[in-house]
């Protein structure tokens, strides 16, 4: 089992790698200045200068791409001495404990990664995913949940009516819900439901999970997180419930189902206590899968609720051309994909043996 978990740690490793080294070389072929971006009007030859050797973009690409890994990396090599390089240990860019020196200048450290400075905010990255990565994370988790609760009842449904007008209306309809765009889809119900129909459901078309309020502070506005929930959810909810139909269809025409049945077992006992577990596998695949593609894929929706997501943050860095803000959003969705697949190969060896020896 050991041996398992290390190949799908560095499995997971590898693909790590592979993401930095795109995104590295993909933002660096853009056109734009970070240094010109960061000053505006107040650009002269001596601030870009200074920016861009603060930066390290006044070095060859590879090096760049040295210093990129080396800022990603947990354990690290630096100049302890200020030679005013991006090499150099700087207190305000890194949290870290000492292990070894080398040399006479050269440190080697254990730290936080750094994900550089926003271009316009001047903000440490990392400071702004930990305060947005929170909301996102709750939008996608009630999204899945939503997915998961109602699609999987009503497969359950359309399997036991096959071929009725509710299995077909309910197939149409999950079509409907994969074909749509969210963005789309999140347009009309901001509309209808926070708009035409708000006299009646008390929604409002933006708002994020705390509203600030003059007089108390944040306040807690649960609310708000309905329409975008159900936004968010229902791609996913098309899927599971196409899923749930075809696995449980499938199951119940297995002998120990038939033979349950003609045991004379209510139809719903034979579900409940004998099909449903073994027809939700690959459903239960699907919602993990799902839940890191929702936290990705929350860009559009909470821009149009307004959301104060990482979603949000990464849209306004793209119409500002802030390229670490979402180089590190980027890399944050690739790590909880990454995260997810491991911990869901490894509940998968735990729960059957034989997965870990194929």
């Amino acid at each position: 089992m050991i041996k398992y978990i290390t190949k799908k740690v560095l499995y997971g490793i590898l693909v790590l790698y592979g993401v930095i080294t795109v995104i590295f070389f993909l933002f660096n072929v853009l056109p734009g200045d970070p240094a010109t971006i960061m000053l505006g009007q107040r650009a002269n030859k001596d601030a870009v200068e200074a920016i861009h050797k603060d930066l390290g973009t006044d070095r060859p690409i590879m090096e760049q791409y040295a210093m990129y890994l080396n800022d990603l990396s947990p354990v690290s090599v630096h100049n302890y001495k200020n030679d005013d390089s991006h090499w150099y240990l700087n207190p305000a860019k890194y949290t870290w404990t000492p292990l070894f020196t080398i040399g006479e200048n050269k440190t080697v450290v254990l730290k936080y990664p750094f994900l550089r400075r926003s271009y316009i905010t001047k903000r440490k990255v990392s400071d702004i995913i930990e305060e947005t990565l929170p909301e996102t994370a709750v939008l996608a988790f009630s999204s899945i949940c939503i997915a998961s609760l109602v699609g999987i009842f009503l497969g359950i449904v359309s399997a036991i009516r096959r071929n009725s007008f509710y299995d077909r209306l309910s197939l149409v309809l999950a079509v409907l819900g994969m074909a749509a765009p969210s963005f789309f889809v999140g347009l009309i119900i901001a509309w209808l439901f926070g708009y035409v129909l708000s006299d009646y459901t008390g929604l409002s078309p933006t708002g994020s999970l705390y509203d600030i309020d003059v007089w108390d502070g944040e306040k807690l506005k649960l609310k708000n997180l309905i329409l975008p929930s159900i936004t968010l959810g229902i791609r996913p909810l098309a899927i599971v419930v196409q899923l749930m139909r075809s696995s449980l269809l499938d199951v119940m025409g297995q002998d120990y189902i038939r033979t349950a049945r003609a045991k004379g077992l209510p139809l719903y006992k034979v579900i409940t206590k004998h099909a449903l577990k073994n027809a939700l596998n690959p459903v239960v695949t699907a919602i993990s899968g799902w839940f890191a593609g929702l936290m990705a894929g929350a860009v559009f929706v909470e821009y149009i609720f307004s959301w104060k997501g990482i979603g949000y943050e990464v849209f306004e860095a793209l119409t500002k051309n802030d390229l670490p803000v979402v180089m590190g959003a980027t890399l944050i969705f690739a790590t909880v994909f990454v995260v997810i697949n491991i911990l869901v190969d490894i509940a998968y060896g735990v729960l059957d043996p034989r997965v870990r020896v194929k």
